[in-house]
């Protein structure tokens, strides 16, 4: 399933996309997708739905974040081999963890805002994991029981801010904004192996990131079971999970946004985002 929200910033409602493109409005059925929804037992609920009895939603709506409410957003940093190399750092022996605020959150096509004070804006394709089920010291042989979904994420970081001033990274990726995920989260069912998705990323029309999850130093079972030995996962949760190379960082010389820039990315099998730079 492609479960998607839809309509105004603080007004989105859930949905589901056809096999056709159509979006399906799932008001009458669940409030949000938040939390609880993506359990096991809100998806099987759902996944038993026609959807041709779902009223069709009319028009282009605005496409809202992929998943609502106030999760948790964990980002793991330097975590493709590749994307090491091209910054020249070493390869981690336990994953980078970090946190981005959720107010970061937005919708995959929403615009994204340069920070005041910002000059090393940058971009990073992300796969993001969705968590469905309560998760605490989850065996990594077991962890895929406990992802609901996939998305595509954007883990938009100021560089200036995450690397050069005092602190944790989290300071460089928490601005409005640096998060725009969706277009809609994918069941894990639709994707036959997660470890082999192609990813890419062109900054005003230009590719700039080609990559493949299949060069993750930490896999999607490794991360989950490693966070919940951290940390306990709720539904509702957000990974993002690293990017591959061509990041505007590791260029030479480095290259990084502006007002009026355009970043578009995706990942097979989970969608597209599009989004233009304009100043806080």
């Amino acid at each position: 399933m492609k479960l998607v929200r839809y309509g105004e910033v603080g007004k989105e409602k859930p949905g589901l996309v056809d096999k056709s493109g159509q979006i399906r409005d799932l008001s009458a059925h669940i409030s949000d997708l938040a939390g609880e929804a993506f359990s096991p037992a809100s998806l099987s609920k759902i996944a038993a739905l026609d959807p041709t009895k779902l009223p069709a939603v009319s028009g282009s709506p605005r496409i809202g974040a992929a998943v609502g409410g106030l999760p948790k957003f964990i980002a793991i940093g330097l975590n493709y081999s590749d994307h090491a190399k091209e910054v020249d750092m070493a390869i981690p022996a336990e994953p980078i963890i970090f946190m981005k605020g959720n107010n970061s959150l937005c919708g995959p096509n929403d615009k994204v805002e340069k920070p005041r004070g910002s000059t090393k804006l940058d971009w990073e394709v992300e796969i993001a994991i969705i968590i469905g089920s309560r998760a605490k010291y989850v065996a990594e042989a077991d962890a895929l029981n406990y992802v609901a979904g996939y998305s595509v994420c954007n883990d938009v970081s100021e560089r200036f801010f995450q690397i050069e001033r005092l602190g944790q990274w989290t300071k460089g990726k928490s601005h409005d904004t640096f998060g725009p995920l969706g277009p809609w989260v994918v069941t894990k069912d639709e994707i036959a192996d997660v470890q082999k998705l192609p990813m890419w990323t062109d900054v005003n029309g230009k590719r700039c990131q080609t990559g493949s999850t299949a060069t993750m130093i930490f896999g999607v079972k490794k991360i989950v079971s490693y966070l919940s030995e951290i940390m306990t996962l709720m539904p509702g949760d957000v990974i993002a999970t690293g990017t591959p190379p061509g990041v505007g960082m590791g260029m030479k010389p480095p290259k990084f946004l502006n007002v009026g820039d355009v970043v578009t990315m995706g990942i097979e099998g989970l969608g597209e985002q599009r989004q233009e730079i304009i100043a806080a």
